[in-house]
C-alpha cells in the first residue's frame, strides 16, 4: 500500500513494508533504466561477481538492445524486468517515476530478500576488504538502512567511448565524497526492505525514522549524513560514473532528467557538476582492484 506526499513534485512515497518471507536472504538490486545497451552487461556482471542475489529492473522505455544485453548477462532465475515507461501526475504534481519504481519494488519483492539496494547503471557497489557484498554486510544486521556516499568519477580524459569497460577506463574521481558544492555529496542506500516505510531517491526511511548508518555501522541523523564524521567506505564503496565519456555525457543530457525540467536549466546544472567533479581529481582503482582480485 502506497501513500503519496502532496507537493509540486512528488519525490517521497510512503509504503507499508512487505512482510518478510521465511528464509529470506541476499541482496536484491533495483534498477530503472533507459537505453544503456553499451554498459548494462558490464554493470550486471560486476554486481553478479560482487554477490547480488537478484536484479529487479524497470524498463523506462528502452528502444535499443539494453534488455537483450541484460538478459544475456544475468541468469533468468535472477532477473525480473517490468515495463515502466510513464510520466504520471497526482493532484497536479508530477510523480517521480524513479521513486515510484523503487516503492513498487520494495513493496512487491522486498519480502524475499534480507537487503535491497536502489542504484543506477552508472553506479557500482564495490566491496572493500571483503570478497563480496554479503561478506561486507555481515555484522551490519542491526542497521535498518546503510547510506553510501557517492564517489564521483568524471570523463578521465575520454572524449568518445574508449574500447573496454567503465571500470578499466574511468579511474579518476573527485577527491572528497563529502564536498557539498554542486550536489557532489549525495548517497544511495542498502536497507532491510521489510523495514522500509518511505522512499526518496537519495534517502530511505525505516521504521518511520530517517536516521541511517554508515558502513561501519555508526548511526547518524539524516541531517548529519553530510558531516565528515559520517564518511566511510571501509566495507562498500559506491562509485558513481557520472559522465563516462564526453560524448556519452552529451547524450545523457539530451535524454533529460527524471523530472520534467527546462532543457537549458538541466544543461547548466549538469555541466556545473561536471566541472566540480573534475577539479583536483585523484586516481581510484578500487573497482578495478576488486575485479582483478576475483579473477586471480
Amino acid at each position: 500500500m502506497f501513500r503519496f506526499l502532496r507537493r509540486s513534485a512528488i519525490t517521497r512515497i510512503e509504503i507499508t513494508p512487505p512482510a518478510p518471507w521465511p528464509g529470506r536472504s541476499g541482496l536484491a538490486v533495483v534498477l530503472i533504466v533507459r537505453n544503456e545497451e553499451r554498459h548494462i552487461a558490464e554493470w550486471a556482471r560486476f554486481h553478479l561477481l560482487a554477490g547480488a542475489a537478484a536484479f529487479i529492473v524497470y524498463d523506462n522505455g528502452c528502444t535499443d538492445g539494453t534488455l537483450a544485453a541484460l538478459r544475456a548477462a544475468v541468469p533468468a532465475d535472477r532477473l525480473t524486468v517490468l515495463p515502466w515507461d510513464q510520466k504520471l501526475r497526482g493532484n497536479g504534481a508530477e510523480i517521480h517515476n524513479q521513486v515510484l519504481a523503487y516503492a513498487h519494488a520494495t513493496r512487491n519483492f522486498g519480502g524475499d530478500f534480507r537487503w535491497m539496494t536502489w542504484i543506477d547503471v552508472d553506479e557500482f557497489l564495490v566491496p572493500r576488504g571483503a570478497p563480496d557484498l554479503d561478506a561486507a554486510l555481515a555484522g551490519l544486521e542491526a542497521c535498518a538502512c546503510i547510506s553510501l556516499p557517492w564517489h564521483m568519477f568524471g570523463r578521465s580524459g575520454h572524449m568518445v567511448p574508449p574500447p573496454g569497460g567503465v571500470v578499466e577506463n574511468y579511474v579518476r574521481r573527485h577527491p572528497d565524497p563529502m564536498t557539498p558544492a554542486r550536489g557532489l555529496c549525495n548517497f544511495k542506500m542498502i536497507a532491510d526492505p521489510c523495514r522500509v516505510t518511505a522512499i526518496r531517491v537519495h534517502s530511505i526511511e525505516t521504521d518511520g525514522q530517517t536516521a541511517s548508518c554508515n558502513d561501519r555501522g555508526e548511526r547518524f541523523a539524516l541531517g548529519a549524513r553530510s558531516s565528515r564524521a559520517f564518511y566511510s567506505a571501509d566495507r562498500i564503496q559506491l562509485n558513481h560514473y557520472y559522465t563516462r565519456s564526453d560524448a556519452e555525457l552529451r547524450a545523457k543530457i539530451a535524454r533529460g532528467p527524471n523530472l520534467t525540467t527546462p532543457d537549458a536549466d538541466h544543461l547548466r546544472r549538469v555541466m556545473r557538476k561536471v566541472a566540480a567533479i573534475e577539479a583536483g581529481e585523484v586516481e581510484d582503482r578500487a573497482a578495478l582492484d576488486f575485479l582483478r582480485a576475483r579473477a586471480g
